[in-house]
């Protein structure tokens, strides 16, 4: 499988009881099958620390715009650029068809410290849905 961002060959990292793919040597990427990032994206889940730490070419650029294709599902479906949660600090590129997840260098680090917990993220979630969706959803109600 190759490197949606770079094109290199990514190669297995076990971290843990999981086991993901990553651009060692390369742009720095890691691609997670559909619902592994969710095991290690807190950082109580010890597991994720040791994806923090992926061999990065400096000379490897990759472009922020470039729209990524899924390496699992033979390049067909274009991955969904979107962000991580409504702190808006991560942007994230998933697979419509395998539900996998492709995380650029530096990305699962901040991930991991944008929340403490699952709960905390939700909590956030909705906080920012309160602000900003109640107050349309009581506008519509008094029409």
């Amino acid at each position: 499988m190759n490197c949606p961002a770079c094109g290199r060959e990514l190669t297995a990292k076990t971290a843990g009881a999981l086991t993901v793919d990553v651009c060692d040597g390369g742009c720095g990427g890691i691609w997670f099958d559909h619902y592994e990032l969710q095991k290690v994206d807190e950082q109580a889940e010890s597991a994720g620390e040791q994806l923090l730490d992926v061999q990065r070419d400096p000379d490897d650029l990759v472009d922020p715009d470039k729209r990524y294709t899924c390496p699992k599902c033979f390049d067909l479906p274009v991955l969904l650029r979107h962000f991580w949660s409504v702190e808006r600090a991560v942007t994230m590129d998933e697979c419509p068809e395998c539900g996998g997840v492709f995380l650029d260098a530096g990305e699962l680090g901040s991930i991991r410290h944008e929340f403490p917990t699952h709960a905390a993220k939700e909590a956030a979630a909705d906080a920012y849905f309160k602000e900003v969706v109640d107050p349309l959803l009581a506008r519509e109600h008094e029409q």
